[in-house]
């Protein structure tokens, strides 16, 4: 049998595992720090308990569900809270990479737009990339032949 010194110590050892495990996770490293996030939880939270209420009351769930629209309500907004909670921790270090796209891309519109509105810039474009046109005249080395039927012309009346 374990003195109490002894669980005493295996006590607190797990208290600051548990304390370190808290510190280096990301999502309550997040929770700490945005008011925002913060709040979607505690709205969903809030809105969720309050649902329940009305549901357990005697009704039944399915007829609090269905027909009470406060109900509805409050389970909308919760879920609604938590969709905004669960997007904010899943896109925790995604702006950064969206704003270099979101610029690459209205760079490469950008220059499209100008390509194609340009004429001059659109010929530089072209010349850098295929050559220089050359110009040349075409002569046919075939004449139009003559019809030798006596045939009046489509659309005249004689």
């Amino acid at each position: 049998m374990a003195s109490r010194k002894t669980q005493a110590a295996k006590a607190g050892a797990g208290a600051v595992a548990a304390g370190k495990a808290v510190k280096d996770n990301p999502y309550v490293r997040r929770i700490v720090e945005d008011e925002e996030l913060r709040e979607n939880v505690r709205t969903a939270y809030d809105s969720a308990r309050k649902a329940y209420g009305r549901m357990s009351n005697g009704k039944g769930p399915v007829k609090a569900i269905t027909e009470d629209k406060k109900t509805q309500k409050q389970l909308r907004e919760a879920a609604t809270s938590l969709r905004e909670a669960a997007d904010s921790l899943r896109n925790a270090n995604k702006p950064k990479k969206r704003k270099r796209r979101r610029g690459l891309f209205l760079l490469v519109v950008g220059a499209g737009l100008a390509i194609a509105l340009n004429e001059g810039l659109r010929s530089k474009v072209l010349d850098a990339l295929f050559g220089s046109e050359e110009e040349f005249e075409y002569s046919s080395t075939t004449s139009p032949e003559q019809s030798s039927t006596n045939a009046a012309p489509v659309g005249s009346t004689s």
